[in-house]
């Protein structure tokens, strides 16, 4: 096990395999959408290998592939099945907006996938429509049935948005009545590409969890795991939970145990700094596997304590704009 220098475990990476993605939801990227890298600018499967067998033999046990959209990147499934084959790499999870990613299910769970977050803020199809700029709701209800099917854990993550899906909120509260589905309800961030889109936010993780015990007056607090980002809550007699994150307000970075890192392989020890290693410059200028740990547990000692620090520390001195395509959701 490592630890940082305010003693906090660092045993969870976020993966982005890509910063392409087939949506364009409000949150995330203006409606044109990003710039994206050019392919030869992105991490290889090979040095995202090396990488994550780096991270397990530190005592990284839990893995998270994330995007962009991970799935819109040929060969992914194979360096899946290459991952999960680390002896250290205990888990691996996916973050997916169910896009393209129905048809794999079946595959995922043979590889053995602990669970998937899936993006999803409504289930109307037009409001879908206009908060991802694509009309592609069926493809994403049917990845949600696969995963189910199979028994692959899901998580659902709703993005809370003033003026876009706050009529949405309890119906997408009711998936969690039938299914053990986890719906976690998320402060929005001013990762878009664009910067704050209010002048304050509105909705607070306390404002989201008012509306929610107004609509469920028996819901009630349950424990959170170690290292939860999610304060959650169980409605009587339905067979899932519901939680509330705090993404903007960022009240859990005191037991954050992530780090992130890029598809252009920028090392983050929390998301709100603007990078703090280039992992792919250190690998394609052929330094070996030590020098690159070496790197890393420097990093690892000189972390932010808070994202409010982190984000008074960026190295460009410029506010939080970037998409969150281009970080790892």
């Amino acid at each position: 096990m490592i630890y940082d220098n305010h003693g906090r475990p660092i045993n969870y990476l976020r993966l982005s395999v890509t910063d392409r993605c087939n949506l364009r939801c409000f949150y995330c990227m203006p409606e044109d959408g990003i710039n994206y890298l050019p392919k030869k600018e992105l991490l290889t499967y090979e040095e995202m290998f090396r990488l994550v067998k780096i991270m397990s033999d530190l005592g990284v046990s839990k893995i998270r592939i994330t995007g962009g959209e991970p799935f819109v990147r040929r060969e992914l499934m194979s360096f899946l099945w290459k991952i999960s084959e680390l002896g250290g790499v205990e888990q691996i999870h996916i973050t997916t907006n169910g896009v393209l990613t129905a048809p794999l299910v079946p595959e995922l769970k043979q590889i053995g996938i602990k669970s998937v977050n899936l993006s999803l803020d409504t289930l109307d199809r037009e409001n879908f429509r206009k908060i991802t700029r694509r009309d592609e709701l069926p493809k994403v209800l049917d990845c949600l049935e696969q995963l189910l099917k199979h028994n692959i854990a899901v998580k659902i993550n709703a993005v809370v948005m003033e003026g876009k899906n706050i009529d949405d909120l309890i119906p997408l509260a009711e998936l969690s009545k039938n299914a053990p589905i986890d719906v976690r309800f998320i402060e929005e961030m001013p990762f878009n590409g664009e910067g704050n889109h209010y002048p304050t936010l509105f909705w607070t993780y306390r404002r989201i969890l008012d509306l929610l015990k107004s609509h469920y007056p028996d819901m009630y607090k349950i424990a959170d795991s170690p290292n939860s980002t999610s304060y959650n809550y169980q409605i009587p007699h339905y067979q899932g939970t519901i939680g509330v994150i705090a993404a903007f307000t960022r009240t859990f970075c005191g037991t954050c145990n992530r780090i992130r890192v890029t598809a252009q392989g920028i090392l983050k020890t929390c998301l709100y700094d603007d990078g703090v290693l280039d992992i792919k410059k250190l690998m394609r200028e052929e330094a070996d596997d030590q020098a690159v740990t070496h790197a890393l547990l420097h990093a690892f000692k000189h972390r932010a304590k808070d994202g409010y620090e982190a984000e008074q520390k960026r190295q460009s001195h410029a506010p939080v704009t970037e998409s969150m395509s281009t970080i790892g959701g």
